[in-house]
């Protein structure tokens, strides 16, 4: 089992995914947004902008390009060196018919996922766990320790104080983005409150603007409520507007939140049944995933992919914050295990207590 283990190829983990769509350099950002529409990913107004201009100028690794007969150590060893994602060549193309598009901008007829005759697909850390989640009895007894013994509990938080202004965190928002973490919210006590997702920010419409300019961090996470936020809290958010003389949001606020207008559209404006206002969307949420520094691995990883989140909040009885655990820490625990290719024994854990040899 551990010999099939150490020989899996990256493009194993392809099988079922689906193929990437791709665009040209050229393309715009109305030429993206297109493609996601179609894709019913994004019902937004297209830019004209070049899709070069959302690029980032210098390549900082977040994306790695692996050939399909990589291994799965070396898919392990890109993410713990910072890629986030992985675009791997999938082997095989099946015959079948081609999505054409034809794109009077750029005049051309392209396919939607054939790049230069090849179709590739998308990795990332929640593939790699899930797969090994799968093959988890290679590395009997250590999902059984707890993430405590293990060591895979990180201190190095970001966090907020619930009272505090939420444009505060922008700057922890942009660094948990870069993470693909999110910023605790957090009383007097370092109790854990809540969190604020970059996930659930890009779930939300223009007024959210509006709502981190004058709400704290406590109010955003119930703005940030996947139901709406709650009408409180948007009569709250347009009288600081109207204090600060921001005429400009106020008219955002006025076109997103008309009572008027929820009567003529419940599906776009409506109130909603507990009283909240505002648009519905699914993927926000303000309730953290936490677990406990005595949960066992296995139980944190089954967690986290319940819930589909790439970190889970480590906390006291209390409630009170212990730290974080990644996927990363988690993938760091597994390779340690595995150690190289070429080992015929693998697998010592930190600390002696727990020394253990997993033989292939």
């Amino acid at each position: 089992m551990a010999r099939k283990f150490l020989a899996t190829e990256v493009s194993d983990l392809c099988v079922g995914k689906p193929p990437l769509r791709w665009l040209p350099a050229t393309a715009t950002v109305a030429d993206a947004v297109a493609a996601l529409k179609r894709s019913g990913d994004i019902n937004d107004n297209p830019f004209e902008s070049s899709l070069l201009d959302l690029l980032p100028k210098v390549d900082d690794g977040r994306i790695k390009h692996l050939e399909a007969n990589s291994s799965l150590l070396e898919a392990i060893d890109s993410i713990l060196e910072g890629a986030q994602n992985l675009v791997i060549p999938i082997k095989t193309y099946n015959q079948r018919q081609q999505h054409l598009i034809t794109n009077p901008s750029l005049g051309t007829t392209t396919s939607t996922t054939l790049h230069n005759g090849k179709e590739y697909c998308w990795l990332n850390r929640e593939d790699i766990i899930r797969f090994i989640l799968n093959s988890i009895n290679v590395f009997s007894p250590i999902p059984t320790f707890t993430i405590e013994s293990l060591n895979i509990i990180s201190n190095e938080t970001l966090t907020v104080h619930y009272d505090d202004p939420a444009y505060s965190a922008l700057p922890l928002i942009t660094h948990s983005h870069l993470n693909q973490t999110s910023v605790a919210v957090v009383n007097q006590d370092n109790t854990l409150i809540g969190e604020i997702s970059p996930f659930a920010l890009s779930c939300c419409d223009e007024t959210i603007i509006a709502a981190i300019t004058t709400l704290s961090a406590g109010d955003l996470m119930a703005y940030l409520d996947y139901s709406g936020p709650p009408e409180d809290l948007v009569h709250l958010v347009k009288m600081r507007l109207q204090e600060r003389n921001l005429t400009g949001m106020m008219d955002m606020m006025d076109d997103y939140y008309n009572p008027s207008s929820s009567s003529s559209s419940d599906e776009e404006f409506g109130a909603w049944k507990n009283g909240g206002m505002g648009r519905s969307y699914p993927g926000r949420r303000s309730e953290a995933i936490v677990c406990n520094p005595w949960n066992t691995l296995m139980a944190v990883m089954v967690q986290m992919i319940a819930h589909r989140v790439s970190y889970a909040w480590v906390v006291k009885e209390d409630y009170g914050l212990v730290g974080i655990v990644t996927f990363t820490e988690i993938l760091r625990q597994f390779r340690s295990a595995v150690g190289s290719l070429n080992t015929k024994t693998f697998a010592v854990l930190r600390g002696p207590k727990f020394g253990v040899k997993l033989q292939i």
